[in-house]
């Protein structure tokens, strides 16, 4: 049976990155975020978020990306709603990824909030990717050319990395892309002899 890796960390840790260096090594990839952005754009979730955030939040049929994080970021229960429209489709999504690799070891689910969705329970092993918090922050403002303060506001929406790592499988310190990958070689090697 094919084993769920699910690879995770803070905003801004540099995951994607090592996700697609998965992708270099044959692995199959599952990145969640690109994926909910394709569902958001369907007109059934487009449509059920503009009734519940309005139509500012829509511009030329398209979910203005910007103005919902803006809404959400400072407003919790608003999060937890636009949560419990994404997550579900996202679920039956892989679900659906899942069964076309099924004739791989194993996959990698590479998603922000892993723990957060409650989706690190159907992982069979889990990997957290770790920065300093200040690095982070730099990268997510020449990113998504935003400020400190927003940065840290998406921050606190998340796990900590301590509470990350305490229940992680893995760890990949990401501070230089040479150092990541070889940690990468490191764990395929273990979860080859597993």
């Amino acid at each position: 049976m094919t084993k769920i890796i699910g690879l995770t960390g803070g905003i801004g840790s540099g995951k994607t990155t090592i996700a697609n260096y998965f992708k270099t090594l044959g692995i199959p990839v599952y990145i969640a975020d690109d994926e909910a952005r394709a569902i958001t754009d369907t007109t059934e979730i487009l449509n059920t978020i503009k009734t519940l955030f309005g139509n500012e939040v829509i511009e030329n049929n398209k979910l203005d990306r910007k103005k919902l994080a803006q809404i959400v970021f400072d407003n919790p229960d608003k999060l937890q709603k636009l949560n419990a429209i994404i997550h579900p489709a996202v679920q039956k999504h892989f679900k659906n990824w899942l069964e076309k690799h099924s004739n791989h070891p194993f996959v990698i689910k590479e998603t922000a909030i892993l723990f957060e969705s409650g989706s690190y329970k159907h992982c069979d092993i889990i990997i957290t990717v770790v920065v300093p918090l200040e690095i982070r922050i730099k990268r997510v403002m020449q990113r998504d050319k935003i400020s400190k303060e927003a940065v840290l506001k998406r921050i606190q929406q998340q796990w900590s990395d301590e509470q990350k790592i305490e229940k992680s499988t893995f760890i990949i310190d990401n501070l230089s892309l040479e150092s990541a990958k070889h940690q990468v070689n490191e764990i395929l090697k273990k979860l080859i002899i597993q």
